[in-house]
């Protein structure tokens, strides 16, 4: 018997036998992980309030590097209650352990985890959910190897004259490129490459103006049609609130 503590989140549940669950954990220690949470449904078990999405904290296991880990106890960091009692913003965190999960089927950095930490940090502080969460979305296309050109065109390499984004050139376009895309404004060109650079855990202001966002948003889902492959329900379900909203 293997007995760890280790950081880590809930990314995913699933019941097992009558009692218990299995839990998807990002640990910061051993990437993604399977922990049994033995009897955690039960009203007295010591794991129920622990054994759920977004649970957060030091998780002591029985480590298996192969197999299901046992899950004995959690210190929690931070229980995020303002992100979760909000409707909006779960349905925002919920699509990002989503989409956290599928970009791990990519990759084993390190850096995931902090990304995703210091975003739901800052969710839980009230900062603009949207804003967060097209940050967090362009810092993971490094990750799914598909970052888009930021620093030039993204055609000719020019540095200079850039004058629009477009999903499928790749990236900024500068006027000799240009054939008729459509036009981002300067803010949203600017802004763009400042998410995708921005240390997240250091935003003490997040003022973006609806216009840039959606802007920026329409960039992103696009290059993410385009590029990645991914097709993740809580992200249709996440554009459906905001219609409704």
């Amino acid at each position: 018997m293997n007995l760890v503590k280790t950081e880590g989140i809930v990314l995913g549940e699933t019941n097992y036998s009558e009692s218990s669950k299995i839990l998807k954990v990002l640990t910061k220690d051993y990437g993604m992980i399977s922990i049994l949470s033995k009897g955690c449904r039960n009203i007295k078990s010591k794991l129920r309030g622990v054994s759920s999405i977004f649970s957060y904290g030091d998780f002591h296991l029985s480590y298996k590097e192969k197999g299901l880990s046992t899950l004995l106890g959690v210190d929690i960091r931070n229980s995020f209650l303002k992100l979760q009692c909000d409707i909006e913003r779960i349905t925002y965190a919920s699509y990002l352990l989503d989409l956290t999960e599928q970009v791990l089927k990519h990759t084993e950095s390190e850096e995931i985890y902090p990304l995703l930490i210091a975003t739901l940090v800052k969710m839980n502080e009230e900062y603009n959910l949207e804003a967060l969460t097209k940050i967090l979305e362009l810092k993971y296309l490094d990750f799914l190897g598909i970052r888009p050109v930021l620093d030039c065109c993204s055609v000719c390499g020019n540095q200079t004259q850039i004058v629009t984004l477009n999903a499928h050139a790749g990236g900024y376009l500068c006027k000799d490129c240009y054939h008729n895309e459509k036009i981002y404004s300067d803010r949203t060109i600017k802004l763009v490459r400042m998410f995708y650079y921005v240390d997240i855990s250091k935003i003490k202001k997040l003022d973006i103006k609806e216009e840039s966002l959606k802007e920026l948003n329409e960039f992103i889902n696009e290059y993410y049609d385009q590029y990645s492959g991914l097709y993740l329900r809580s992200r249709n379900f996440l554009e459906s609130i905001n219609k409704i909203g």
